[in-house]
């Protein structure tokens, strides 16, 4: 298992009156700015860094609070580079079986947010952790949201680096980390969690709204893509938590390899599944799937994507019907 502690500067909107907030396919709350991580050693405690400046490309201009917060201005930030290239290199560093930790449940949302408005590969960022949790449960606290700076104080950490810069914020909560029993909090996690959202005051503090997938997994070895979307546990696919048969919509391409499709389920509403190509030495083809319980940005963001016009000589959508005549 490879643990890496993330922490991310986002820049934001002037006003959620701005025209270029509202002409966006998702509500992007925050667009990154800084990318910052700390890879953690076999004992738990920081290791290797990586740090990155993102070139915005939707929330050009500063917001003030942040401008204060981070010391950024737009010259240092015209010499980021695109979200593309930094996400590329992040997942790069990190490497495979990652499993990242945050100090709250903020980083996770923004993070999910960017990549689907970058319309980027998503299928390796499932697996996250907040640390907040863990810290609350093993010092007996109460419920409430703590900060980084409460949580370096509880332990004695001197702050050596700088607030407000992703791998500053990063290499402090990795010094928490190596402080907890990070190996213990992570095995009893789920239990924690569980234990956190027992209350409607205490969920908005410490628990994570943003969607974790509701199944995750590969399907292998088969001849063709056109193959593997007509089997019927892709294309008539039951619903993951209850079993139901459910509707399909069309399958987007969005490129790359990768599609994108919208089931119903009538028990558990719109599902969105998301499908990764790959393919084997050997020539055959496998995907990872990913199936989220769709909300209101997930559906905007398909409905975007499958109205988009389709240039001459470009993939349209398919339908299960044309994905099983492609076989």
């Amino acid at each position: 298992m490879n643990f890496v502690v993330v922490d991310l500067e986002w820049n934001q909107a002037m006003s959620s009156k701005s025209s270029v907030f509202n002409k966006l396919p998702i509500r992007l709350r925050g667009e990154i700015i800084q990318i910052g991580a700390v890879r953690l050693d076999e004992n738990f405690a920081p290791a290797e860094e990586f740090r990155v400046d993102i070139r915005p490309v939707y929330f050009k201009r500063m917001h003030f609070k942040v401008k204060k917060l981070t010391g950024f201005n737009k010259e240092r930030l015209s010499q980021g580079v695109s979200f593309i290239d930094a996400i590329e290199q992040f997942r790069n560093w990190c490497g495979d079986d990652v499993t990242f930790l945050t100090w709250g449940c903020d980083d996770r949302g923004i993070m999910e947010q960017n990549i689907i408005i970058h319309d980027s590969d998503w299928d390796w960022i499932s697996a996250w952790v907040n640390l907040q949790v863990i810290f609350n449960a093993q010092i007996r606290g109460d419920k409430n949201q703590k900060s980084l700076a409460t949580a370096m104080e509880h332990f004695g950490i001197e702050q050596t680096r700088v607030a407000h810069d992703a791998l500053g914020d990063a290499y402090n909560t990795a010094l928490v980390c190596s402080k907890l029993d990070l190996q213990e909090g992570i095995k009893n996690y789920e239990k924690s969690l569980l234990a956190a959202s027992s209350s409607r005051k205490t969920r908005s503090a410490t628990v994570c709204e943003n969607p974790e997938p509701i199944l995750h997994d590969s399907l292998i070895d088969y001849p063709s893509k056109g193959a593997l979307l007509a089997d019927p546990a892709v294309a008539e696919m039951t619903c993951p938590i209850c079993g139901s048969a459910m509707k399909s919509s069309r399958w987007v391409n969005q490129g790359d390899q990768r599609y994108i499709n919208i089931f119903n389920c009538p028990e558990h509403g719109k599902e969105l599944v998301r499908l990764k190509f790959r393919k084997s030495e050997d020539g055959s083809f496998f995907a990872s799937r990913l199936v989220y319980l769709a909300g209101e940005e997930m559906l905007s963001f398909y409905t975007s994507k499958s109205s988009k016009p389709k240039k001459r000589g470009s993939k349209r959508t398919m339908s299960n019907k044309e994905a099983k005549q492609a076989v």
